[in-house]
């Protein structure tokens, strides 16, 4: 009977466990909402069409400072608050903040392709800066040395597909 227990005892605190970690914190209520989309941050009448990351990025000198609206994947969000992404796609990524601190999206975003709207930047990050937003994302420091170039949009809105 001990044998069984042990095993059985240790699976449900895993379990338990692993609950706890895929808990989905949603810190801000949707400003839209439909079947297929939340929108978080400021409505949107209107949605322009969206440029891809890798495009906007190819463009960093005509559009650094502009405002930009763009189609991207989640690739990190943060687990925290859902105060921050990182979008991937095709080898380019860029850090997605909110707003004023005005908002956050839901944890569980990751992996979603989002539309969003907001200001595009390039500036150069120190490698304290770095890997503070690396440690936030969960990411390894080690390799993070000196300056590192940082592309980032501060949204208005973002729109999310519901799952």
């Amino acid at each position: 009977m001990k044998k069984i227990f042990v095993p059985v005892l240790f699976m449900l605190l895993s379990t338990s466990m692993f609950a706890q970690e895929a808990e989905v914190i949603r810190l801000s209520e949707p400003v839209q909402e439909t079947e297929a989309y939340e929108v978080f941050g400021l409505e949107v009448e209107q949605w322009n069409e969206a440029t891809s990351l890798v495009s906007l990025i190819e463009s960093e000198k005509e559009l650094s400072g502009k405002e930009v609206t763009v189609e991207t994947e989640v690739a990190k969000v943060c687990q925290k608050k859902g105060c921050f992404f990182v979008a991937n796609q095709d080898g380019y990524s860029a850090r997605i903040t909110f707003k004023d601190y005005g908002f956050f999206i839901p944890t569980d975003s990751q992996g979603k392709t989002v539309k969003l709207v907001g200001t595009f930047t390039v500036k150069e990050l120190s490698e304290e800066q770095a890997k503070h937003y690396a440690e936030d994302a969960g990411e390894d420091t080690e390799a993070i040395e000196g300056p590192q170039k940082e592309y980032s949009i501060v949204a208005t809105s973002v729109m999310i597909p519901k799952s």
